[in-house]
């Protein structure tokens, strides 16, 4: 008997994205990044009032999740997340972007709270 092996929906996806789709996806997070506003920080932010929205091979993404992996050749599984070194959930600017997971998050939240932002280190 073989062993099962489980692939969430986002393996799945962001697979089939790299192996058939991956300029298209690079196209996109570019152009994403392109309409986006930088602010002073260095933070690139959306129009949005909320994260934005991308859907892309009828699935949809958080902006910044999308514009990481399409530029970073990454795949992610659910357990992932993309982090904001700079705090700010609008932001897509890949720099300010790092993978990592639930409890690396929880970290940087608790470091933020502590010490606040240090934009120099981005």
């Amino acid at each position: 008997m073989e062993d099962f092996v489980y692939l969430d929906t986002s393996l799945e996806r962001w697979t089939d994205i790299h192996a058939h789709h991956k300029e298209e996806a690079r196209q996109r997070a570019l152009s994403l990044i392109a309409a986006g506003t930088t602010t002073d920080t260095g933070c690139i932010v959306t129009n949005t009032t909320a994260v934005r929205k991308v859907r892309f091979k009828g699935a949809q993404y958080q902006a910044y999740r999308f514009i990481y992996c399409a530029l970073k050749d990454v795949i992610p599984s659910f357990e992932e997340v993309i982090r904001h070194r700079c705090h700010n959930r609008r932001c897509i600017n890949p720099a300010h972007l790092d993978i990592g997971s639930r409890a690396d998050n929880k970290r940087d939240d608790w470091d933020y709270w502590a010490n606040g932002v240090d934009f120099d280190y981005l």
